[in-house]
């Protein structure tokens, strides 16, 4: 009886299927899971991989780098590059390869919570997220300024995503003008808001100076950040094609000093500031993250700098961006490949919807171009969840509905297991001989619901009748339920009290602390 007086119903086999379901796996029997290896998806053959390497060689010998700051002409040519007549900054052969033997490799990327520690290395891959978006798309569809606010619930949402498996700054705060404020915020907002990896970025190195020392405190010392940095740093230090950025390039020398691993970060635009041919866009960038590569190696030998290959893609018909495209999933799945040549961390990019909203054509975009690049065995592809508009716009709905797009990528990369055992002979000879004639019930079917099979959290598999009656929403209208679930009950608390309240009264922290507590609405 209830305590209304009344029979309880015995759970039906389905309910109990779906309880089954529902209860937490333990990590190794999970059907996905971080760091799986691909590599079955290879666009460039052997040959190919070999050409656009010796045109890269090429590049960097003959072509070289322009605007190279006081301190890496100092650097690089002590290092053995020679600066021509044009003031261009040439790379010969041997520096470059003598460069790639001695250059970190199969180096981790902490998280504040070792569980979160990442391995991308060989072609184990991590999704997580990036970009610079300057708006935020809501439910309804309109565009605002996005906020620092905004930059902390995106993080908070993050940290509870089972397929997005860091962190990296994906909003612009533009709520916070002055340049050294926004750079303190977003990587204070960022790493207060989850325990995963974190990736930020500097304009200044005095701005990442002041974030170091709040780093320090976070980790409990200099000496504990530096056994386990749980930061990374995004370094766009060279403006394509073939010039250094100066103030990035400070900024990665300070890094590299601080010891934070580095993304070197080549964004070239095939068709604008690439070649529109899709090999020459790839060799431009190929050598651009070479030079980078001297340069962090110049610093210090064997530093964590991250193969950061960003090939962008051009809609020829405009010169605008199109982050959608297929020829998007193919330089950046050539980009994996290209790191692995190399057998470096390689970092790309994927899921750069040109839809504005969470619509058809975003969840095609970002389904086609996850498939592709995490089979290449990309290490850490960045921008896999909630962009919209080619990088202009993030959506939190989107964050939470690509969280199943990237888990559904997951599974194709995890493939089929062939074994005796998953060959059923037995199971089947046992249905057809003594059995019902169906394999819904057999112990197999039980044992592998969970760990063979993966379930979305907000795409639908409900009869049409069972929808309806149930609301008949779609998956944003689902993901923004569970976007209001999380920011009206997730409030990390890793960071203590004390630690917080010192950072704010060393340095200007725009983020209310009321917002970072429970008791404040979505």
């Amino acid at each position: 009886m209830n305590d209304k007086g009344c029979i309880a119903r015995r759970p039906s086999s389905r309910d109990l299927r779906r309880a089954q379901r529902a209860a937490p796996l333990p990590d190794h029997l999970r059907p996905v899971r971080p760091g799986m290896s691909g590599g079955r998806y290879r666009p460039l053959s052997e040959t190919d991989i070999a050409a656009i390497h010796a045109t890269a060689l090429r590049l960097l010998s003959e072509v070289g780098f322009a605007d190279a700051p006081d301190t890496g002409v100092e650097l690089l040519t002590r290092a053995g590059c020679t600066l021509n007549d044009r003031g261009r900054l040439l790379f010969p052969q041997s520096l470059v390869e003598d460069t790639l033997a001695k250059a970190a490799r199969r180096f981790p990327l902490f998280a504040q919570d070792p569980r979160h520690d990442l391995e991308p290395w060989g072609t184990r891959t991590y999704f997580g997220t990036a970009g610079a978006a300057v708006n935020m798309v809501d439910v309804h569809n309109a565009y605002r300024g996005s906020t620092i606010q905004d930059l902390y619930d995106i993080g908070r949402i993050v940290d509870l995503m089972d397929h997005i498996h860091f962190f990296q700054r994906a909003v612009v705060p533009r709520d916070i003008p002055d340049p050294y404020e926004m750079d303190f915020n977003t990587c204070y907002a960022a790493v207060s808001s989850t325990t995963k990896h974190v990736g930020s970025s500097w304009v200044q190195p005095e701005h990442l100076a002041a974030s170091f020392q709040m780093l320090h405190s976070i980790a409990g010392g200099e000496d504990k950040w530096r056994e386990r940095p749980f930061v990374s740093q995004s370094n766009c230090f060279v403006v394509p094609p073939m010039k250094f950025a100066t103030d990035a390039c400070r900024c990665l020398e300070l890094a590299v000093a601080g010891g934070m691993p580095v993304l070197l970060l080549s964004a070239g635009q095939a068709g604008a500031t690439a070649p529109a041919a899709l090999a020459g866009a790839l060799a431009q960038e190929v050598a651009e993250v070479l030079a980078g590569l001297v340069y962090v190696n110049a610093i210090k030998p064997g530093h964590p700098a991250i193969f950061g290959t960003w090939c962008f893609v051009s809609d020829l018909r405009t010169g605008a961006m199109s982050g959608g495209s297929p020829e998007q999933a193919l330089l950046s799945s050539a980009s994996a490949q290209m790191a692995q040549f190399y057998d470096l961390t390689g970092g790309t990019a994927s899921g750069m919807t040109d839809a504005k909203v969470p619509d058809a054509q975003s969840g095609a975009e970002k389904g086609l171009n996850h498939a592709l690049v995490g089979n290449s065995g990309a290490n850490l592809i960045y921008e896999s969840a909630g962009m919209h508009a080619s990088l202009l716009g993030f959506s939190l709905e989107s964050l939470i509905i690509d969280n199943d797009i990237i888990g559904s990528a997951q599974r194709t990369i995890k493939g089929i297991e062939v074994s005796e055992e998953r060959l059923s002979f037995d199971v089947i000879k046992d249905v057809c001989l003594n059995g019902p004639g169906h394999f819904l019930g057999s112990d197999q079917t039980l044992q592998l619901m969970q760990t063979e099979y993966l379930y979305p959290a907000v795409g639908d598999r409900k009869s049409p009748n069972e929808w309806l009656e149930q609301g008949g929403l779609d998956v944003t209208q689902r993901a923004h339920r569970k976007v209001e679930e999380i920011l009206t009950s997730h409030f990390p608390s890793h960071i203590a009290g004390a630690v917080d309240a010192e950072i704010r009264s060393k340095f200007p922290v725009k983020l209310p602390r009321d917002s970072m507590l429970p008791g404040r609405k979505a």
